[in-house]
């Protein structure tokens, strides 16, 4: 007598998408969350490196091209038109130095006063010059030390979800406990392609800016030097002019 035979049914397994775009699919919610996040600033890290090395690129360069002119120039009046049709950071250093001079020539002024009041004008200009050229970096430092650690909270919390679902199905091999670790961990490594660039370009605009600032500076010096030129060309004139004869009574 034949016996009947039974069948045995493998077990079905579920297949998952081990895909970035799959496991982003599969994750969860505040995980979604924190890659979104850390993809923009991704983006903002990349779009801030474009504008602003476009923007240090001519601004250095701008500079250069007033600090020759500054340089090749005998006094304050030849260096204001060598100067008349460039453009850059340069010239508002120029107009500084121009206004302070005409308000000192309104009334009595000693030498020195004139060339503090320069000095003082040059370097708030400079200091106000420097700033704006600063605006956008602090994103890049912002994203470069928070970005490891937003990873990291969405890598916690998917592992947290992940050992649920292990504890829900009551199941630890391999193929459970592998995609919710794999969604868990992809938030850390999108974190880490945030952060590492963001660092790196942090650091490049640190140097470019210095070489911005130096630049600013030799300005300032050859636009004092300028002054006291014009200043003591102006004191020798005064001493070498033929002086008027008294009449005798």
């Amino acid at each position: 007598m034949d016996l009947p035979q039974q069948t045995l049914s493998a077990p079905k397994v579920t297949q998952h998408d081990m895909s970035p775009m799959g496991m982003y699919q599969a994750a969860d919610w505040v995980v979604k969350s924190v890659m979104i996040s850390l993809l923009f600033a991704s983006v903002l890290t990349w779009a801030v490196l474009i504008a602003k090395q476009a923007q240090l690129t001519i601004a250095c360069r701008r500079s250069q091209s007033v600090l020759g002119e500054l340089v090749e120039s005998e006094s304050f009046s030849e260096a204001e038109q060598r100067c008349d049709e460039l453009k850059g950071g340069g010239l508002a250093l120029i107009s500084s130095t121009r206004h302070e001079l005409i308000l000192s020539s309104m009334g009595e002024a000693s030498d020195d006063g004139i060339k503090e009041r320069v000095q003082i004008r040059l370097q708030r200009v400079e200091a106000s010059l420097n700033t704006k050229m600063t605006v956008g970096t602090g994103v890049l430092a912002t994203i470069g030390s928070v970005g490891p650690f937003v990873g990291l909270f969405g890598t916690v919390w998917g592992i947290m979800n992940a050992f649920i679902g292990i504890a829900e199905s009551q199941s630890t091999t391999l193929v459970v406990v592998a995609p919710g670790i794999a969604e868990a961990l992809l938030a850390t490594a999108i974190g880490l392609v945030a952060a590492i660039p963001a660092v790196v370009i942090y650091n490049h605009f640190t140097r470019a800016i210095g070489r911005y600032r130096a630049s600013l500076a030799d300005i300032t010096a050859a636009l004092l030097v300028l002054v006291s030129r014009d200043l003591d060309r102006k004191l020798t004139a005064l001493k070498t002019a033929p002086q008027p004869v008294k009449n005798a009574g």
